[in-house]
């Protein structure tokens, strides 16, 4: 009876550990910031596609935003010039 209860604690112990560690590796995959260029090319080519589309998104939110930040800049510059 011991050797059977200390085996389903073995096992869930187990289990439990695997859970964790497999729930940081997910999170480390989400955490890497990886810019698409001619020297991480190789990086970029190992990640799954689905990370990629993901890593691509993320990219082209973020230049959309520096994009429009600027823009919004140039204007203001413009209206002061052209009332000048």
């Amino acid at each position: 009876m011991l050797k059977i209860s200390l085996l389903v604690i073995l096992i869930i112990a187990s289990f439990v550990l695997f859970k964790i560690f497999s729930q940081k590796k997910k999170n480390l995959k989400k955490n890497k910031k990886i810019k698409f260029n001619k020297e991480n090319l190789y990086e970029w080519m190992n990640l799954t596609k689905k990370e990629r589309v993901d890593l691509a998104k993320v990219q082209s939110k973020s230049y959309f935003q520096k994009r429009r930040i600027l823009l919004e800049e140039i204007r203001k510059e413009y209206k002061d010039i052209s009332k000048k």
